[in-house]
C-alpha cells in the first residue's frame, strides 16, 4: 500500500537502515573528508511539466538565455597539448576555437571571421595550424588573435590590427579541463565551480588522460538524458530487473548554485534486506562473474567484504596502469561517486568508475541531444601517455557494447538509452503532465530545472 507522507516530513525522509555515512565510516580504510560532508535542500514538490523536454520554444530559448551563459567544459588540455594545436567546440549555433598559444597559454576565441562571418576552422575538428587562416578569403590571425595578414589591404583602410583583432571567449582551467563561457562579463569560473575545486583537491583530474571518447546521439531531451544519470533510484528496475535488495545506500547533496552530487555504495548492506547475509557472502555476491572460474578467496578475519574488494582491484589496476593505488579508500576505489556541475558536466573522481559525461542539446530537436562518455584513466607514473584518441560515434541504435572499453557497462548504458527512448514518447502521450519527483533521491533533477528556469526567467 502506498502511504502518504505527512506535510511536516516533506524532504526529510530517508531509506531505513544506516546512512552511507555510517558505511563509509565502518569502512577499515577511513574516508576522504568531501564524502562526509551532507547538503540537502528541499526544493518542493510540484510536478515538472512535460513542456519542458518536448517545446522546440523552449529548447530555442534555452539556447538563447542559457548556453551563452555558462561555463562549459570544451576539451581537455591534453587536446592542444603544443603550440599550434586547436579543438573546435560547438554547443548550438555557438562555436569556439580553442588554440595553445606560442607561450603556452590557452586561448579560445568565437569561431567566426571578422571580414564576412565564416568559420576558421570546421566544426568538430581538431588539428595543429601556425595560424587562424579564413577559407573564403586568406585573413589571417596568429595565434595571438592578431591580425597577421590582410590580402589586398589597400582596399581596407578602416580596418587596423586593433580593430580587427579576434574575439577572446573567456577560459579557464581546471582537473585538467578546459572550460569556456560565451559570456564577456561571466563570473570567474573558479567562483562558478564552487565546492567543486576543494573537494576535487582530493581527487588528481589533472594527472588523468581520456583512455576512452564515446559521441552517442540519444532519443532523448538533454536535459531528461542528463536526469537519467542523476539519481540512483532506476537501478533496482532498470539494472537489476526488480530483484528486491539492490538498492544501495546512496547519499544525494546539494551544494550551492552550480554543483550537486550522489554518493552510491558498493556492496554495503542493504537494511533489513540482508539480515543474515555475511560477509564471504557479500565478497561472493562482489566477485560474481569476475573470476573466470576462479574460486573466490576467503576472508582473512576481521577484514570486510567491501575492503577486500577494493584491495584486490587496486592491485589490478596497478598492473594495468603501472601505478600504486593503495593509497585510496575503499570509497574512492569502488563507489560511484559522482558531481555534477551545470548545466552538462558529469564528473566521477573515483578509481574503477573514471567517467565524465556530457550532454549537449541538438541544435533543432527536443528530443534528441548528443551524449559524450569519456574514460579518465590514471596517467603512469613517468606522466607518459598517448595523445586522446578520436571520438567514436555512435547512432541511437548502436550499442555500447560494441566499444571493447567501455566493457560490461556497454550493456548498462543501452539500458539507460532504452528507458529514455520510452520516456520521450510517454512525454508526448500521457493524460498527466508532468513528472512527479522523490523529494530526496530526486532532487538534483528539480535542482536542475530549477537553474535552467532561472537562466530563461532572468
Amino acid at each position: 500500500m502506498v502511504k502518504r507522507k505527512k506535510v511536516r516530513d516533506l524532504g526529510k525522509a530517508r531509506a531505513p537502515g544506516p546512512s552511507l555515512r555510517d558505511h563509509l565510516l565502518a569502512d577499515g580504510s577511513g574516508v576522504t573528508p568531501p564524502l562526509l560532508e551532507e547538503s540537502y535542500v528541499f526544493l518542493g514538490d510540484e510536478d515538472i511539466p512535460y513542456d519542458w523536454y518536448t517545446s522546440h520554444e523552449r529548447l530555442q530559448d534555452e539556447f538563447k538565455f542559457l548556453w551563452p551563459k555558462v561555463w562549459q567544459w570544451a576539451c581537455r588540455e591534453e587536446h592542444v597539448p603544443e603550440p599550434g594545436d586547436y579543438y573546435v567546440y560547438d554547443i548550438g549555433e555557438l562555436s569556439a576555437v580553442i588554440v595553445r598559444a606560442e607561450d603556452g597559454n590557452i586561448k579560445a576565441y568565437y569561431n567566426a571571421c571578422m571580414h564576412r562571418g565564416t568559420q576558421l576552422k570546421p566544426p568538430a575538428t581538431c588539428g595543429t595550424t601556425q595560424g587562424l587562416r579564413c577559407p573564403f578569403h586568406g585573413w589571417t590571425w596568429s595565434l595571438e588573435g592578431e591580425l597577421i595578414d590582410l590580402p589586398q589591404e589597400w582596399d581596407f583602410p578602416h580596418v587596423d590590427k586593433e580593430s580587427h583583432k579576434l574575439p577572446e571567449l573567456k577560459v579557464g582551467l581546471w582537473g585538467g579541463f578546459v572550460f569556456v563561457n560565451f559570456d564577456q562579463d561571466a563570473q570567474p569560473l573558479e567562483q562558478y565551480l564552487g565546492v567543486l575545486s576543494e573537494h576535487f583537491s582530493h581527487w588528481d583530474l589533472e594527472n588523468r588522460y581520456i583512455e576512452t571518447h564515446i559521441c552517442k546521439r540519444l532519443p532523448a531531451n538533454w536535459k531528461a538524458s542528463a536526469e537519467a544519470f542523476i539519481e540512483a533510484y532506476h537501478i533496482r528496475e532498470t539494472h537489476a530487473g526488480g530483484k528486491p535488495g539492490t538498492e544501495a545506500p546512496t547519499q544525494y547533496d546539494i551544494f550551492g548554485e552550480n554543483v550537486t552530487r550522489f554518493v552510491h555504495t558498493i556492496g554495503s548492506r542493504n537494511g533489513s534486506t540482508e539480515i543474515g547475509v555475511d560477509e564471504q557472502e557479500r565478497l561472493e555476491r562482489l566477485l560474481k562473474g569476475k573470476l573466470d572460474g576462479d574460486s573466490v578467496p576467503k576472508l582473512p578475519d576481521g577484514v570486510k567484504a567491501r575492503d577486500y574488494y577494493a584491495q584486490l582491484l587496486q592491485k589490478d589496476y596497478e598492473d594495468k596502469y603501472g601505478k600504486d593505488f593503495s593509497n585510496l579508500t575503499t570509497s574512492e576505489t569502488i563507489d560511484s561517486i559522482e558531481y555534477f556541475l551545470f548545466p552538462n558536466a558529469f564528473f566521477f573522481p573515483g578509481l574503477t568508475l573514471p567517467m565524465v559525461y556530457r550532454f549537449r542539446p541538438d541544435p533543432v530537436d527536443p528530443d534528441y541531444c548528443n551524449f559524450d562518455l569519456l574514460f579518465l584513466r590514471p596517467k603512469p607514473e613517468d606522466g607518459s601517455h598517448s595523445r586522446p584518441p578520436d571520438p567514436i560515434n555512435l547512432e541511437v541504435e548502436e550499442s555500447y557494447t560494441s566499444v571493447d572499453s567501455v566493457g560490461s557497462l556497454g550493456a548498462i548504458y543501452d539500458q539507460d538509452t532504452s528507458n529514455l527512448a520510452a520516456q520521450t514518447r510517454g512525454f508526448k502521450s500521457s493524460l498527466k503532465r508532468g513528472q512527479t519527483l522523490g523529494n530526496y533521491q530526486e532532487v538534483r533533477i528539480r535542482h536542475l530545472e530549477m537553474r535552467v528556469s532561472e537562466y530563461l526567467n532572468s
